[in-house]
C-alpha cells in the first residue's frame, strides 16, 4: 500500500488535472502541425540507421504530442539498464531525432550490437527533473483528454526499427503487467525487460529477380512458415520451420502447380513465450495476427537469429522462391496490433504501453469519442487509425521495405474493410472511393500488377471483419483483388446442404465464371476474385467434408482452442471416407476451373485433417503442421490435385484477364462461353432460378483465347442421384475426349488423364451418365 503522503500527493496532482493539460497545450499547440495528407515512400527517414561511413547513427521518432522525448541504448537486450541516454529534439512536424557518434556509444560499453528503445513525457504525464525511472514524479493522469497515454516508466519499441531483440513477454518473464498503466504497474520500469529495437546497417536487396506472372495465371498456397517444414524429414532437423527450411520447399510447390506463395503473417508477433510450456495453448499466439512490429521479421522463423540474420535469411528464402519462378505473398495485419489488450485493474481499464501506445495514442489507433478508450469493431482489440496521415505513412513505409528490401511480391491484408475507414474516432465508415483512405493510398503510391503481368504489387484484401460495416466483400477499389467469401459459400451450400439451404444454378454460374455480379460494376476482372474452399481460419479442406460441427476442445496436440464459427457449412457425408474424398476432389476441381484466381491451404492437396478443430490458431504442435508422410489414399489425391493444377496452367481458356462473353466473337458458331442444362439445352430463366436444379453445364470457346483445346466441357452434378448429359457441340469436326470424372468408381492415380490419353466420350448428342456428386472435364480435339 502506498504512503498516505503519496495518496494525498496524487489526489492533488488530479484535482489539477484540467488546469495542467490547458497550460501543456497551450506549450505544444504551436509546435504541432498537420502533416501532408500524402507523402512520399520514407520520406521522413523514421527509425535508427546508420549513415554511410558508420560512424553516426541518427534516430528518428513520431510523436505529435511529446513533450520531451529520450532514447535509451543498451549492449545487452535484457536484464540491464541502459549504457547511455540521449535527448532528442523535436522539430515542426512533430519529429524527434538525436545523431550520436557510434565512437561515443563504444565508450559508453555498447561494443557490439546497437539495441534501442525511447521514452517519453507528455500532457499527461509532463517531465520532472525529479523523475527517476520506477517513480511517479510529474505523473498527472493515465490517459488525459486528447486520449494520450504517455508514462516515461515504459521503454518503447521504435515501430520503425528493423528487427527486435526480443518478444515482451518470453520464457523468464512473462509477467504482462510490467508494461500495464493504472494505479498498481505505472511506476513499474520496463527498461530492462522491454522488446528493444536493434540498429543494423543499411540492407542491400538479395532476393533475385521478382516474377511477373499476371495474378490470373497464379496458383496461391496459403500456409504456415513454421509448419510448412517444421515436421519434414526431409528437410535437416537445424532449418525445420525456418526461412532456411521453407525456401528448401520450393521445388515440391512447384511440383504441385503452385506459382505464389502465400505465408501467414511473418512480422514479428507475441510468441517467445510458446515454447514455455510445449504442451499448454494458453496465450499461444502460432498464427501470428498479434503484430509487435511491422518491419522486423520474425526472428522465431530464422535459423540465424543473431542481429541482421533474420534480414539476411528471409531474403535468401525468397531468392530461391523467385528462383523456381514462384512468388511469395505475406499476410499483413494493419488493422490492429499485438501491444496488448485492455484489461480491468482496481475498476478501471488498463492498457499495456509497448510501443505505439506510448508514443502517440490517438494517432496511432482509434479510439472512442471520449478518448479515453480503444474503438474496437473488429473483435481482435482496438482498431488501428488507418486514416491518420502519420499512421498511414508506417503502412506504407512497412510495405515498401518488405517490398523493395525484402523481397516479397505482393500482400493479403487481414481485415482490410480497416485500410478503407474514414473516421478516425468514435466511428467507423468505410469508403472505397475517398482517395486519403489507406486502401487508396496503398495503390496509388505502390501500383499493382497490370492485368497482363509486369512489374507491380498483387494486392489482395480478406474484406470482412466482426462489426457493422465491416463486411464489404465486391466494394474494394480498382486495383485491390479479394478472398471471394460469397464463391466459398456458395459452393460449400451446394455441397454439403443439399436439401436445406437453397442454392440456384444461376448463383453457382455467377461464382464459377469470376463472380462479375461482385466485381464487373466497378471495372475489375475475374482474377480479383480470389477463390477457395477453405483458408487457414476454418476447417481444412479434409475435415470440411468430414465434420459436422467444430471439435476445438481437444487434448493437445489437436486442442484446445477457443472461439471458431459454430457456422461451418459442412458436412461429413454420412462417414463414408470414399464420398468425402470425392467431395474433396469436387472442391478441388471447382477452384481449378473456375474464372478467377484460385488459393488452396497447405496440406489440403494430401487431405490434411485437424481432426475438426476450425480455429487451430495456438497450436504450434505436431497436429497443425504439414505431415510429410502420407497415406496411399492421400497420395492419390496429390496426384489428381497436381495434374488439375497442370490442366488449369496449360489452358488460357480457364484464366480469362475479362469475363466471358456470351457473344460468338470470331464466328466460329460457339460463344466464349454458353450454358446448357443436362439436356443439353440452354437454361431459360425458371431454370436459373430453380433451386430444386442441381445439375449444370458449361462449354468453353478455346479458339477465342488461344486455347490448345479448341473447346472445354465441364459437367456438375450436384445431386444426391445420378443424372444423364446430353453433350453439346465440340466444334464442326471434333470429339470430346475426358480429362476427369470426380465419381468414386474413376478413384485411382489416373483419375485425372495425363494430356494425349483422354478417353474417347464423343460427339454433340452423347450421353454421358455423370454419377451422384460428381463433376467431369472434356477437351475437345
Amino acid at each position: 500500500m502506498p504512503a498516505p503522503r503519496a495518496r494525498r500527493t496524487r489526489a492533488a496532482l488530479a484535482a489539477g488535472l484540467a488546469a495542467a493539460l490547458t497550460a501543456v497545450a497551450a506549450l505544444v499547440a504551436p509546435l504541432v502541425t498537420a502533416p501532408p495528407a500524402s507523402a512520399a515512400i520514407d520520406a521522413r527517414a523514421l527509425g535508427a540507421r546508420y549513415d554511410s561511413s558508420g560512424s553516426r547513427i541518427t534516430f528518428r521518432v513520431h510523436s505529435a504530442a511529446a513533450t520531451r522525448m529520450t532514447v535509451n541504448v543498451y549492449a545487452t537486450p535484457t536484464g540491464t539498464g541502459e549504457n547511455a541516454s540521449y535527448l532528442l529534439t523535436r522539430d515542426p512536424s512533430g519529429v524527434f531525432s538525436a545523431t550520436v557518434e557510434v565512437a561515443a556509444l563504444r565508450a559508453a560499453g555498447v561494443t557490439g550490437t546497437v539495441y534501442y528503445g525511447y521514452r517519453a513525457w507528455g500532457p499527461n504525464w509532463p517531465y520532472s527533473s525529479a523523475w527517476t525511472k520506477g517513480s511517479a514524479a510529474g505523473f498527472v493522469a493515465d490517459v488525459d483528454a486528447a486520449g494520450n497515454r504517455f508514462n516515461p516508466n515504459k521503454l518503447l519499441l521504435d515501430p520503425y526499427a528493423r528487427e527486435i531483440s526480443h518478444d515482451p513477454l518470453r520464457p523468464g518473464m512473462t509477467t504482462s503487467t510490467t508494461y500495464a498503466s493504472g494505479p498498481a504497474y505505472r511506476t513499474i520500469d520496463s527498461g530492462p525487460h522491454a522488446a528493444k529495437g536493434i540498429v543494423l546497417a543499411a540492407t542491400t536487396p538479395a532476393f533475385g529477380t521478382k516474377p511477373t506472372r499476371a495474378l490470373k495465371d497464379d496458383l496461391v498456397y496459403e500456409v504456415h512458415l513454421r509448419g510448412l517444414t517444421r515436421n519434414d524429414p526431409s528437410v535437416p532437423a537445424a532449418y525445420r520451420g525456418t526461412y532456411r527450411g521453407a525456401g528448401m520447399k520450393a521445388a515440391y510447390l512447384a511440383s504441385l502447380g503452385v506459382t505464389a506463395v502465400e505465408f501467414l503473417p511473418l512480422q514479428e508477433t507475441q510468441n517467445d513465450t510458446i515454447d514455455v510450456d510445449p504442451t499448454g495453448t494458453a496465450g499461444d499466439n502460432y498464427w501470428g495476427y498479434m503484430t509487435l512490429n511491422y518491419f522486423a521479421p520474425d526472428r522465431r522463423y530464422a535459423y540465424d537469429r543473431s542481429p541482421g540474420g533474420p534480414t539476411r535469411e528471409f531474403q535468401q528464402m525468397v531468392k530461391a522462391f523467385h528462383d523456381a519462378g514462384i512468388k511469395v505473398l505475406v499476410d499483413v495485419v494493419y488493422n490492429h496490433t499485438g501491444e496488448g489488450g485492455v484489461y480491468s485493474a482496481g475498476g478501471s481499464n488498463v492498457y499495456d504501453i509497448v510501443s505505439w501506445r506510448g508514443l502517440d495514442n490517438p494517432t496511432y489507433y482509434s479510439l472512442t469519442a471520449d478518448r479515453q478508450s480503444s474503438w474496437d469493431n473488429t473483435g481482435v482489440g482496438g482498431n488501428y487509425n488507418t486514416y491518420h496521415p502519420v499512421a498511414q505513412d508506417l503502412i506504407v513505409d512497412s510495405l515498401a521495405y518488405w517490398k523493395n528490401t525484402l523481397g516479397v511480391d505482393g500482400f493479403r491484408h487481414d481485415l482490410a474493410s480497416v485500410l478503407g475507414n474514414t473516421c478516425q474516432h468514435g466511428c467507423f465508415n468505410y469508403n472505397r472511393t475517398d482517395p486519403n483512405t489507406a486502401l487508396n493510398r496503398i495503390t496509388r503510391e505502390m501500383p499493382p500488377r497490370p492485368a497482363g503481368g509486369g512489374a507491380g504489387v498483387d494486392w489482395i484484401a480478406e474484406p470482412w471483419a466482426l462489426g457493422d460495416g465491416t463486411y464489404q466483400v465486391g466494394n474494394f477499389p480498382a486495383g485491390w483483388s479479394e478472398w471471394n467469401g460469397q464463391y466459398r459459400d456458395t459452393l460449400r451450400r451446394d455441397q454439403n446442404k443439399l436439401g436445406v439451404a437453397a442454392v440456384t444454378p444461376g448463383q453457382l454460374a455467377d461464382r464459377f465464371a469470376g463472380s462479375s455480379d461482385l466485381y464487373g460494376d466497378d471495372g475489375r476482372r475475374p482474377w480479383n476474385s480470389v477463390n477457395f474452399m477453405v483458408a487457414h481460419d476454418g476447417f481444412t479442406l479434409a475435415d470440411l467434408y468430414a465434420c459436422n460441427t467444430k471439435n476445438n476442445n481437444q487434448a493437445w496436440p489437436y486442442g484446445p482452442s477457443d472461439g471458431g464459427t459454430d457456422d461451418n457449412i459442412s458436412w461429413d457425408h454420412g462417414g463414408v471416407a470414399a464420398d468425402q474424398r470425392r467431395a474433396a476432389r469436387n472442391g478441388h476441381a471447382f477452384l481449378m476451373l473456375s474464372a478467377g484466381t484460385p488459393m488452396i491451404t497447405g496440406g489440403d492437396e494430401v487431405l490434411r485433417g485437424i481432426r475438426c478443430n476450425n480455429n487451430p490458431y495456438n497450436l504450434d504442435s505436431s497436429a497443425n503442421w504439414l505431415g510429410w508422410s502420407p497415406t496411399a489414399d492421400q497420395t492419390t489425391f496429390r496426384t489428381f490435385a497436381s495434374r488439375l493444377a497442370a490442366f488449369r496452367h496449360a489452358h488460357p481458356a480457364l484464366r480469362p484477364a475479362n469475363f466471358y462473353s456470351a457473344a460468338d466473337t470470331n464466328g466460329n458458331g460457339m460463344p466464349q462461353l454458353a450454358w446448357f442444362t443436362p439436356a443439353g439445352s440452354t437454361p431459360d430463366a425458371a431454370y436459373w432460378g430453380n433451386a430444386g436444379n442441381h445439375a449444370l453445364g458449361w462449354r468453353i470457346d478455346g479458339t477465342e483465347f488461344g486455347d490448345p483445346a479448341s473447346a472445354i466441357y465441364v459437367g456438375y452434378n450436384g445431386w444426391s442421384g445420378d443424372v444423364n448429359f446430353t453433350l453439346p457441340s465440340p466444334g464442326a469436326g471434333k470429339q470430346w475426349y475426358r480429362v476427369t470424372d470426380t465419381a468414386t468408381w474413376a478413384e485411382g492415380p489416373n483419375q485425372v488423364a495425363v494430356p494425349g490419353s483422354e478417353a474417347s466420350i464423343g460427339g454433340q448428342g452423347t450421353n454421358y451418365l455423370l454419377r451422384d456428386r460428381s463433376l467431369l472435364l472434356l477437351v475437345a480435339r
